[in-house]
């Protein structure tokens, strides 16, 4: 298994890799710093950078999995990436059917498309679907995961860029918030996050902070007001 020192997952599963900038979100992206590391480096996962790339020969990977966890979909990608077959995302929706011990979790910008692709297919319940939210300019997608038919919806509000006023919450079961860490790292304010925080329990949303980020998140840690906010939704 894939284990992953993500705070809000247990596993990473990665059938697709790379991608490319869809917004502000985007910019300091830490899959691609990642993957750039070893671009030309013959034989390596990564030869081809952050080239976006199916890896069909890790489609059954979770299959193999005995013991149950949370697993991230591409963490180092979009499954609903404009380049990603829709017959691919069906491959992978039919393993996430199969492989039922485990909880998938399933993050995208191109909320959109993932409404589009998910009229055409059943979402299993084992399968829960997320949307990027770093500013109020992109509650779209948070629309976008409204009209899908998913067992738990949630969003991902990392890296947290602005204050998130009104953030709609209705058919929402989860949301993550978290600051950005790295070289580049942009600020965020106590101030925003614990907005989100008493938005999510006025409307009985599960609420888990992941961390203040910045360019040493592990020193920054992830207290909020004197303790961690790890909530899960009810599945």
């Amino acid at each position: 298994m894939n284990s992953s020192a993500i705070e809000w997952t247990t596993a990473t599963w990665n059938p697709v890799t790379g991608c490319t900038k869809v917004s502000p979100g985007c910019d300091h992206c830490y899959a691609e710093r990642f993957a750039e590391r070893w671009r030309g480096v013959a034989g390596h996962p990564y030869e081809r950078g952050f080239d976006l790339t199916l890896r069909p020969e890790r489609l059954e990977q979770p299959l193999r999995w005995k013991r149950p966890a949370f697993v991230f979909v591409n963490s180092m990608s979009d499954l609903f990436h404009a380049e990603v077959p829709e017959s691919y995302i069906r491959s992978v929706f039919e393993v996430m059917r199969q492989a039922r011990r485990h909880t998938f979790q399933v993050l995208t910008k191109r909320a959109e498309r993932m409404e589009r692709v998910c009229r055409r297919l059943e979402v299993p319940r084992n399968v829960w679907l997320g949307v990027s939210v770093e500013t109020p300019v992109y509650y779209s997608r948070v629309r976008h995961l409204q009209r899908v038919a998913a067992p738990v919806r949630f969003l991902s509000c990392e890296p947290l860029l602005a204050p998130l006023v009104a953030l709609p919450l209705d058919g929402v079961s989860w949301v993550i918030v978290g600051g950005e860490s790295g070289p580049g790292c942009r600020p965020i304010e106590e101030g925003w996050v614990l907005a989100i925080r008493d938005a999510c329990r006025r409307k009985g949303v599960s609420f888990f902070f992941k961390q203040w980020g910045g360019t040493n998140k592990k020193r920054s840690g992830r207290v909020l007001q004197g303790r961690t906010w790890d909530e899960l939704p009810a599945a």
